[in-house]
């Protein structure tokens, strides 16, 4: 408990620098190793990219596998882990405390708490509840686990900003150490949330996002990609696979000993 609580409070302590904490999303055990070796101080999982490890789609995952591949990948690094955990697998607040005390048990430094069912967007008050019960149950122990609170509205054809920063300011008013709403794109909307609330706030790169000096200029304090950087790998694969297929070629090895070495390095470490 007490090395978790040093992980935990160091995690929040990177969402205050003056840079935005780049937070890269592995999606198995040999992704996890090479970008650690790569310098990055912290990770978080990724449901979509680690459901495609597993031969499934997002969203079939069960909690336990889940908070497993959280902790492995912890455990693996050694670096500070936000756990990508959907909608906590629960629509009932006591489910959400459960996930939640599952992950602290696990000795993950953080994880996210979703205001979508799978299905449709939970009214406000229910989100709200969801995100209390969270809380509570993140930062009732000496090892206080950064929540993360998530407004899915823009994933999810839900465009008003005005709606989007009323559920983050009463996901932070209930008790989210952390605010994050995927799917927003300019910058016009950024600088308005980030007017609205008094937390570190996250932004998703997405075709539109501005780069990341002018997230940084604007006060964002962190970006994760999400499933990205699983399905750039698997672009890379699709190509290899494709031009072997088609053409019989393999123009592909010139990669590989970029990506072998780097893999190497990373696994020895």
């Amino acid at each position: 408990m007490i090395e978790q609580a040093a992980t935990a409070g160091h995690f929040l302590e990177l969402h205050s620098s003056e840079s935005p904490l780049l937070l890269p999303n592995p999606w198995d055990l040999g992704s996890a190793k090479l970008l650690a070796s790569l310098g990055f101080k912290a990770l978080a999982t990724t449901s979509g990219g680690f459901a495609a490890s597993l031969g499934r789609l997002d969203g079939s995952v069960t909690r336990e596998e889940a908070v497993a591949h959280a902790a492995a990948v912890s455990a693996a690094t050694g670096l500070p882990v936000n756990g990508d955990f959907e909608n906590c697998f629960a629509d009932d607040p006591a489910g959400v405390a459960e996930t939640v005390a599952l992950a602290v048990e696990a000795g993950i430094a953080g994880c996210s708490i979703e205001d979508w069912s799978g299905l449709e967007i939970y009214p406000l008050d229910l989100a709200v509840e969801r995100v209390a019960a969270a809380a509570e149950a993140a930062h009732a122990g000496p090892a206080q686990l950064v929540l993360t609170a998530r407004a899915e509205n823009h994933l999810r054809g839900r465009l008003e900003i005005d709606d989007t920063i009323t559920r983050l300011r009463a996901y932070q008013q209930a008790g989210a150490d952390v605010l994050y709403a995927p799917g927003v794109r300019s910058m016009e909307d950024i600088h308005a949330i980030l007017d609205a609330v008094e937390l570190p706030v996250n932004v998703l790169p997405l075709p539109g996002v501005p780069p990341v000096a002018e997230l940084a200029a604007a006060g964002v304090s962190r970006v994760s990609v999400g499933s990205a950087f699983a399905f750039a790998a698997y672009a890379g694969l699709l190509e290899a696979a494709n031009e072997l297929r088609d053409s019989g070629t393999y123009t592909y090895l010139e990669r590989t000993r970029v990506g072998g070495e780097a893999a190497r390095t990373a696994l020895a470490g």
